[in-house]
């Protein structure tokens, strides 16, 4: 290869950004500076909110159609988690390119869309090519931008100003400050407008079906062992013959649920009990009625609530098995510890 053609790749690493050798404490307190500095500016974007963001939220809230959000670049990352969240707080969304929307993907849009804009400058071409378009089509404009002057914000129905804001990237240019300020504006139109809407943790639960999340907003039905699957017994029987009759192979609780002679709930007794009987020597306890012995009135739960509730039962009660009963206090299921296991906290310390 000749010296001239050599030349282009040495220009490059020339100019290629050399490496900064920082400590472990510089390391530490750079990223505490550059968080701080985004917290400051969210504290003031928090202040400036006034009632143009009650103009934006009534929007939202009263949409009919749907809320497409659309920004370019860094903004049109935002956007989409913004979009995101709206559709996870029950506002029917989705995110529309500023590029493609111009190119044939306008067709998206309906009568009763309200159009959510995010720029900070308010001047990006593939944004503002946009507006005559929205404004032709009667479909309002929610703009989240620096400054009320800009083309956006005159063009919009409603502005979420984010004023001044200085990057927390130390040359001041990679959107970081800005990109954190819109994502917060975001998430406090979305929530508030799911608030308006009486959004509740049933709807968030329908849909959040799946994972660990999803378990712990579904109802107690879903996870329950049902009556097939435990043990039943009246409460006037002895404890010997309870244990015989019930004594089967197989996966069980640990609990027998105890009924009265109207088959309602009336006790609960667990292999734990049966085990202390002996450890205290109260052999003769074994041929009394079980009811005598049983635990009355246990902890129980009603049918159709929510996981969580049970969880945190057992949780605050140090309890290993939750009957689930009806309206009449009869069972319908039992929910066993090992069936949540895993989403009870921490008990440690």
């Amino acid at each position: 290869m000749s010296t001239d053609a050599a030349r282009p790749l040495e220009t490059a690493a020339a100019d290629s950004p050399q490496p900064v050798r920082l400590s472990p404490f510089e390391q530490i307190r750079h990223a505490r500076q550059i968080i701080l500095a985004e917290a400051k500016s969210l504290e003031a974007l928090a202040r400036r909110i006034d009632t143009d963001l009650c103009q934006a939220v009534d929007l939202v809230a009263e949409c009919r159609g749907a809320v497409v959000v659309t920004g370019m670049g860094k903004a049109g990352d935002i956007g989409q988690k913004i979009s995101a969240t709206l559709r996870s707080t029950g506002t029917r969304s989705y995110f529309l390119h500023p590029a493609e929307a111009v190119h044939g993907d306008l067709g998206m849009l309906r009568a009763g869309d309200v159009v959510l804009v995010l720029s900070q400058s308010g001047e990006t071409d593939e944004v503002t090519r946009l507006l005559p378009f929205l404004i032709t089509a009667g479909l309002p404009v929610i703009a989240v931008t620096a400054r009320r002057t800009s083309t956006l914000a005159r063009a919009a129905a409603a502005t979420l100003e984010l004023g001044p804001l200085e990057e927390a990237c130390p040359l001041g240019l990679a959107p970081s400050t800005s990109t954190t300020a819109m994502l917060a504006l975001g998430d406090a139109l979305a929530l508030v407008a799911s608030r308006m809407r009486g959004f509740q943790r049933s709807d968030f639960a329908r849909l959040h079906p799946a994972g660990n999340l999803g378990r712990l907003l579904s109802t107690v039905d879903h996870h329950m062992r049902r009556l097939s699957d435990c043990r039943l017994a009246r409460q006037d029987q002895s404890v010997r013959e309870v244990f015989v009759c019930l004594s089967r192979p197989g996966r069980r609780s640990g609990a027998i649920m105890l009924l009265d002679a109207e088959g309602r709930l009336s006790g609960i007794f667990t292999d734990s009990d049966l085990a202390r009987l002996f450890e205290s020597k109260r052999d003769a306890d074994v041929d009394r009625p079980i009811q005598e012995v049983m635990t009355a009135r246990p902890s129980t739960i009603l049918t159709g609530s929510l996981l969580t509730e049970a969880v945190d039962i057992m949780a605050r009660r140090k309890i290993s098995e939750l009957p689930v009963v009806d309206a009449d206090h009869l069972p319908v299921g039992l929910l066993d510890v090992t069936d949540v296991v895993g989403l009870l906290p921490d008990q440690g310390e």
